[in-house]
């Protein structure tokens, strides 16, 4: 297993040749195709194979190889398929090694000990985890170590010096070397800087290196063999089997690697002796120290490509700087005027007078400029950019309020703003997309999977991995990984403290609950933290239930998710029993999103926060109600909050009081409420629909 990687890579070299790692899909085309690509590969040359596991969001992979795993799993390919193919190739004579390459949350619902000790009777021979950190891959390491595989750590041009020590401790068999920044794909060209690179590791590890993406053609893979033990190439074998005739695609795929590695053309060997490197041993190197904590619980962490860590690092080290400088928030809020901070905070009487029992107030982000609380933390993030000398600047956004309030302030302060968006939140979004477009952003379409708020941050954080050192990431939600989840916390305090200080004002005390809508949770989570340590305070969600938490169509991840990694962070998620990520359902885009903040994840799982579902029809009675008994149209998200915070004060006493987070005004969300309103508003007896032509019933009245 781990031996039969250390042979391959020996025998190899013996015959003073790279060694020839490639990757597929498992499943891809098809997976009775699979076995037979295994052999034939083994025919054609290949050394190794690196079977990916199927994911629904492969964050560091390109279009080709993203489209691959949406194809093997519409044909139900899963870990377990995987092992059984592996299973069936040994025993139709597979000698090569084989590592399973994937993300780690299908990993993680499958349980690690019972992978690795399956795997091992399958004859698989390790792993490579795109995700999952060094000091948690500790553990898995020494799992396989027991069952005699191996883990397979990767570099990429961004590792610090230090972060190269810890990797090479966790290898035992070879390093993956990611030639260049960015997702997988074929290149046609290779990364110059490649021998420094290889130097850089070469001074901790005498370890084989195997370079991976961009390499797609002999002239490629000869150059690559000239520096580095090993040669990996995927992108390109995908693209070679997806053009082959219906049923050769191994056929293909052995012809291609017969002809990209040289046996085609009798050019196998290298041109020279690889150059030498002296005997290294891994030094020694302490446990990486966080700045500040990256978990609440056991929710939050660092799940991420290797290409991001030390932007994270970076990140989070200007943040800690940024957090205990006063001059930092001296200048935060000298924007205060331009934001329409502080936004107001008023009594609702019609609206408690309908409900009855305890008395609502309304905390106003919707009359913030640019109609939302989301450039609280778009102006912390901005001036955070500037401090790491980041010029461009990428986000992703759902209802389009994030988007609006990224290309505000990247208008006001001179920086690039590109910002992703799925195609069907463009479409019922359409008026922010034109703001954004107005205010000098450039909106780019996320056209897969639900084509929804998940999409458009797995397509940021795709160009945050291509484009690290010149791009910050403004995420728009307590999501993602560290530092993220708490950055974007501590801008988004602002409304909680504003909130304690005006309702001791107005009415001597505190609220007795604050009701907030969740999807990733910013809004929430910056009303409720600072009401955390008042014990007297309930802290309450409104997340989105959809059509019915019992139905397929929402998105109410705490209500019905389960603990999972995805889009850095270990969280609740809406998943399948394989950890695949599930597709989801809001009338209301931005909370249309399968994951919720960690620190929320933290609160449910303490009992501090209470969160409840709210469907779409229950949303819209929330957003009649505040349109008709208070001259307020809100957001549609915040319609959930609305609805919610209406069950909750009809059961509290006439001395109590509660706040709702208005956290967006509704103008965006008219074009949707008309769509939905023939179907739903049977529902609630709500009918806004004309007769006939209004244009009509004017002329007629002049007559």
């Amino acid at each position: 297993m781990a031996q039969r990687i250390s042979n391959a890579f020996a025998k190899a070299a013996q015959e003073e040749r790279p060694t020839f790692v490639a990757y597929i899909t498992a499943g891809f085309p098809t997976p009775d195709q699979s076995v037979d690509i295994l052999l034939e590969l083994e025919k054609g040359g290949v050394d190794l194979v690196e079977l990916g596991i199927p994911f629904t969001d492969p964050l560091a992979d390109g279009p080709t190889i993203q489209e691959a795993h949406l194809a093997a799993l519409s044909h139900g390919t899963d870990i377990d398929v995987c092992m059984a193919m592996v299973s069936e190739a040994r025993a139709r004579g597979l000698q090569i090694p084989v590592l399973f390459m994937g993300y780690y949350n299908p990993i993680m619902q499958y349980g690690e000990r019972e992978l690795v000790e399956s795997c091992a009777q399958a004859g698989v021979d390790g792993y490579i985890v795109v995700d999952l950190p060094p000091e948690e891959a500790v553990s898995f390491r020494a799992l396989c170590a027991e069952f005699g595989q191996s883990y397979i750590p990767l570099i990429t041009p961004s590792t610090s010096e230090a972060r190269i020590k810890r990797l090479v401790n966790i290898a035992d068999s070879f390093v993956y070397v990611v030639s260049r920044s960015g997702v997988t794909g074929a290149r046609k060209t290779l990364d110059t800087h490649l021998s420094e690179l290889l130097g850089r590791i070469q001074k901790h590890t005498d370890l084989p290196l195997a370079v991976g993406f961009g390499v797609s053609t002999h002239e490629h893979f000869a150059d690559v063999g000239a520096m580095a033990d090993g040669v990996v190439i995927g992108s390109q074998f995908i693209t070679v089997m997806r053009n082959a005739e219906p049923g050769s695609a191994a056929a293909a795929a052995r012809a291609y690697a017969e002809e990209v590695c040289g046996r085609s053309s009798n050019k196998i060997t290298r041109a020279k002796p690889l150059p030498k490197h002296g005997s290294r041993v891994a030094e020694e190197t302490s446990v990486h120290r966080l700045l500040l904590p990256d978990r609440f619980g056991e929710f939050g962490g660092q799940y991420i490509p290797e290409a991001l860590y030390d932007c994270v690092s970076e990140l989070e080290k200007v943040y800690v700087q940024c957090k205990n400088d006063p001059a930092f928030w001296d200048e935060f809020r000298s924007f205060y005027p331009y934001m329409g901070r502080p936004s107001p905070l008023h009594f609702a009487d019609r609206l408690t007078a309908k409900v009855g029992g305890a008395k609502i107030y309304l905390k106003r982000e919707d009359l913030c400029h640019t109609g939302s609380h989301k450039l609280n933390n778009v102006v912390g993030q901005a001036l955070l950019a500037k401090r790491l000398r980041k010029s461009r600047i990428i986000a992703e956004t759902g209802a389009g309020q994030h988007g609006v309030a990224t290309a505000a302030i990247c208008a006001k302060l001179g920086l690039e703003c590109i910002i992703y968006m799925g195609s069907e939140d463009m479409r019922r979004q359409a008026l922010n997309v034109f703001r954004i477009r107005m205010l000098g952003g450039t909106v780019i379409p996320a056209t897969t999977g639900s084509c929804t708020l998940k999409d458009a941050v797995n397509e940021a954080m795709r160009d945050w991995v291509t484009n690290v050192q010149s791009t910050h990431y403004l995420v728009g939600s307590a999501i993602g990984c560290h530092p993220f989840p708490t950055m974007v916390r501590d801008f988004q305090c602002v409304i909680g403290n504003e909130t304690k200080e005006q309702m001791t004002a107005l009415t001597g005390r505190l609220p007795d609950a604050v009701v907030a809508c969740v999807g990733g949770g910013s809004n929430s989570i910056g009303m409720f933290h600072p009401f955390i340590e008042e014990k007297g305070v309930r802290l309450i969600g409104a997340e989105a239930a959809g059509e019915g938490v019992d139905t397929a169509k929402h998105s109410a991840t705490i209500s019905a998710g389960s603990l999972g990694v995805f889009h850095g962070a270990k969280t609740y998620l809406l998943q399948d029993k394989k950890g695949q990520i599930m597709e989801t359902h809001s009338v209301s885009a931005g909370l249309d999103y399968p994951g919720v903040g960690p620190e929320h994840a933290w609160l449910r799982s303490t009992g501090r926060g209470e969160y409840y579902g709210v469907t779409d029809v229950q949303a819209l009675e929330g957003f009649r109600s505040l349109a008709q008994l208070e001259g307020i149209i809100p957001a549609l998200e915040s319609s959930h909050a609305v609805y919610q915070a209406m069950q909750v004060a009809a059961t509290m006493s006439s001395d109590e009081q509660l706040v709702i987070c208005i956290s967006g005004r509704g103008d965006k969300d008219v074009h949707t409420v008309t769509e939905v309103l023939p179907t739903i508003g049977p529902l609630i007896g709500w009918d806004l629909r004309f007769e006939e032509d209004p244009t009509k019933i004017a002329r007629k009245s002049q007559h």
